[in-house]
């Protein structure tokens, strides 16, 4: 058991990963047992709540569990750590979710200087390691952990009795800037992985992705300014807009039938995808046409959490050592996460008098794709890390080979 726990705060992604997928489940599962008791006319668990039930569970969504994986991502890719530093970033993670499940017995004030730790640690610990060795390319990331923090503030302002209203702007901002670091990581991996798909069925060079280096720096431009539009609703639709169309022109480049073949390809291109036809969805409803909170949620279940359940699933057997090839039940579970999206933006959006059961749908739709994760990645998540096999020798030379050679 020692082992155990010492091979999962040895590196970030195992801690923060089995983290975010646990607390997926958990919250979940809460938040389904709270939405069958309001169908059924009964009363509600989260009674321990000090803010609506529905906006614990918005917060928990991208500050518990999209907080989670991203810092798993982080704390491995740019600002490596071990024991001790992962195991108080952690802990920090954790007594965060537990004030909020206990707010109603909390001072404001205390739940939120302990849930905004975590997240100012992180950034503290990231830009601490990029002072040392500045790498550009990673600086960029900053800013959105920056605009996650403050937008987590602001939740905890109104909550703490000290601004009015900020809360669902600070929700929006966060949920907004992480589909903004998801257009930048996007554009960075999901290129390059079609690119070595193609080298290794040996496509010649001009049928490669192109490089796109205007759209890309368009796209990082709109997905930094994204988050804070909703700070000025006139312009947030616009640049929704923008971006959904930028975005998708760079997907429509990146040889998205090559994604077919690989189902850790055309996990990223779903999520990124259902996160374009989001941006086009909220920037509609920004101007009245269609339901925001359906908009919403194919961001964050289609898109944030799509492309987070494809990064942990990439990233995890990578570094452990293991072929990208990922178990079946874990690409199950990818389509489960996009039948939970579809299935909760159709009950707000066309079938409305079936509203409960198909939002209780996603929801389990959401809890299976995270269950069946966890199923098929936790040995390598919990497992040592596995030595790659060596390439096999050629083959020997033949002898009448070997005598012409002489």
């Amino acid at each position: 058991m020692a082992n155990l726990f010492k091979r999962v705060f040895s590196e970030g992604f195992r801690a923060f990963f089995l983290a975010a997928a646990i607390w997926a489940i958990l919250s979940g599962v809460m938040w389904e047992l709270w939405l069958g008791a309001q169908a059924s006319g009964g009363t509600a668990g989260l009674s321990d709540l000090s803010m609506p039930p529905h906006l614990w569970h918005a917060h928990e969504m991208l500050f518990g569990y999209a907080g989670a994986a991203v810092a798993g991502f982080f704390l491995t890719a740019v600002a490596s750590g071990r024991g001790m530093i992962i195991g108080a970033l952690a802990a920090l993670w954790l007594a965060g979710r537990v004030v909020l499940w206990s707010s109603a017995a909390l001072p404001p004030v205390l739940v939120a200087v302990v849930d905004l730790s975590f997240l100012a640690a992180l950034v503290v610990r990231i830009a601490g390691q990029l002072r040392k060795r500045l790498n550009p390319q990673h600086a960029i990331f900053l800013v959105f952990l920056v605009t996650l923090l403050v937008a987590n503030l602001l939740v905890h302002l109104e909550w703490a009795g000290v601004t009015l209203d900020t809360a669902s702007a600070g929700l929006r901002v966060g949920l907004l800037a992480l589909c903004g670091l998801i257009v930048v990581l996007g554009g960075r991996v999901t290129p390059g992985f079609i690119r070595n798909a193609m080298n290794r069925a040996g496509k010649p060079p001009e049928t490669l992705p192109p490089h796109t280096p205007r759209l890309d720096r368009l796209a990082v431009l709109m997905a930094i300014a994204l988050p804070w539009s909703v700070l000025i609703p006139m312009l947030a639709p616009v640049v929704a807009l923008a971006l959904a169309v930028i975005h998708g022109l760079r997907l429509s480049r990146w040889r998205p039938h090559w994604a077919l073949r690989d189902p850790l390809l055309w996990s990223l291109f779903a999520a990124q995808f259902l996160m374009v036809i989001g941006f086009v969805l909220w920037a509609f409803a920004g101007w009245g046409i269609g339901d925001e909170v359906g908009a919403l949620h194919v961001l964050g279940l289609g898109g944030i959490g799509g492309m987070t359940l494809a990064v942990m699933s990439r990233a995890t057997l990578g570094h452990t050592g293991r072929a990208p090839i990922v178990p079946g039940i874990v690409a199950v579970g990818y389509g489960l996460m996009i039948l939970s999206a579809l299935t909760r933006w159709l009950a707000a959006e066309l079938l409305y008098r079936w509203y409960d059961p198909l939002i209780l749908l996603a929801g389990a739709a959401w809890i299976g794709a995270f269950t069946l994760f966890l199923v098929g990645m936790i040995p390598a998540l919990t497992g040592p890390r596995v030595a790659r096999a060596a390439p096999p020798p050629p083959p020997p030379t033949p002898p009448h080979m070997k005598s012409s050679a002489t």
